[in-house]
């Protein structure tokens, strides 16, 4: 039963009580990530997300780490294109000093000049090794293809020269305007009785934030093809076709579509890309649901010289899939899937928390499991393949990283 309270600045708190594990997962969800900056600040978000381990007015960087370590717990963080979460796993009695712990570093962080010197050197690091894996750049390249100079293109870590100009003050300032009451939801997961709301409102339901986010500025689909000439072993390509927003009703079908698609080892993609014709050993699809708007994509790699060859199968996997649809029997094994996932993951506390975070901080809403699964049984052959010709048309956008110079033809 997952519990739902509001606090009087308008921090949201959930608690799901799991009686059955001795863990509770506590995550800081916060509605900001990169398509909340500009050209000047990108890559804020997810520097800021770093400067939150480097220490506050009471504890150094080293004692943060400890204060987890100490307890046989673990901490993290991650930035993505729209949110950003803070979050601990620790034993069920550990779970107030645990939530402290998050809200001091939320609350008092310092961003010394000492610390975010070194920090920006990690971080530095930390991009230098994104551009040694290109199967990751592409993925960037095609969000920069679809969504131009939207922020929903910006990546996610900044560069050298946006990081170069954070100081403490941009970082406070930041926070001020978008790390409002109204953006944040505390997630808690785990055995761990409702009473333990009151215990973070203590912490989060009095703070008050600056002008806050805003409203969403909508990002349009472009039709464009970016490549980069990179020294890679393989060429990596990706097409990204215009998809579903958060909370669409027709999600399940798209979920189902994927899977069929490029989502599982028995795909059609993996099938016949790798299984049948050998062209790579990476080749997937996926979808990014974001507020307004969503992106399916398709990736693989393959030895430059294929290139053509692997589009090819990839439009032809696409063209059999508009022109006959999909199986009764491929449906129903993706339902499965579907639902085997949903299943396993509600035996994580980690993954309860994240659930619920994310669905409180972007949809407003909880459905049981039997609603999920419901909706779920009443995806349709009709409304997957009618989904199907609708995503995959002419209009989609292309990049590619490739060791050779020059373009293929599309």
């Amino acid at each position: 039963m997952i519990k739902r309270y509001t606090c009087q600045n308008g921090v949201r708190i959930v608690l799901e009580n799991i009686p059955t594990v001795r863990s509770v997962a506590i995550g800081i969800w916060i509605k900001t990530g990169s398509r909340n900056e500009n050209p000047v600040n990108n890559g804020i978000s997810h520097f800021l997300e770093h400067m939150f381990f480097k220490g506050t007015t009471t504890r150094s960087a080293r004692e943060i780490a400890e204060s987890f370590d100490s307890i046989g717990g673990h901490v993290n963080a991650f930035t993505s294109k729209e949110y950003t979460c803070y979050y601990a796993k620790v034993l069920d009695n550990h779970a107030s000093y645990a939530l402290e712990v998050l809200a001091d570093m939320f609350f008092n962080s310092t961003f010394v000049e000492e610390e975010l010197t070194k920090e920006k050197k990690v971080v530095y690091e930390e991009i230098k090794m994104y551009e040694d894996t290109p199967d990751d750049i592409v993925h960037d390249l095609l969000s920069k293809a679809v969504y131009e100079n939207h922020p929903l293109g910006y990546p996610i870590l900044g560069t050298e020269e946006t990081l170069e100009t954070f100081t403490g003050e941009t970082l406070k300032q930041y926070i001020h305007d978008f790390y409002t009451p109204d953006n944040v939801v505390v997630s808690i997961a785990g055995n761990i009785d409702e009473s333990f709301i009151k215990d973070a409102e203590k912490y989060f339901g009095e703070y008050k934030g600056g002008k806050g986010s805003g409203p969403v500025v909508k990002a349009d689909f472009h039709q464009n093809t970016l490549s980069r000439k990179k020294e890679t072993e393989q060429a990596h390509v990706c097409l990204g076709f215009n998809g579903l927003p958060i909370g669409h009703e027709q999600v399940y079908s798209l979920v189902a579509l994927n899977n069929i698609l490029g989502g599982s080892m028995s795909s059609r993609l993996f099938q016949e890309v790798r299984e049948q014709r050998g062209l790579a050993y990476s080749v997937y699809s996926y979808h990014s649901a974001y507020q307004e708007n969503g992106l399916v994509t398709i990736y693989g790699g393959t030895g430059a010289s294929q290139l053509d060859v692997l589009l090819e199968t990839i439009q032809e996997t696409l063209a059999k899939l508009k022109a006959e649809g999909i199986t009764e029997r491929e449906l129903r094994n993706s339902k499965e899937q579907l639902k085997g996932s949903l299943m396993l993951s509600l035996e994580s506390t980690n993954s309860r928390m994240s659930r619920n975070g994310k669905n409180e901080l972007l949809l407003g809403r909880h459905r049981s499991l039997d609603e999920i699964v419901e909706e779920i049984d009443s995806v349709s052959e009709e409304s997957v393949n009618t989904l199907g010709r609708e995503i995959f048309n002419d209009q989609y956008s292309l990049s590619l990283i490739s060791p050779l110079e020059g373009w293929v033809q599309k």
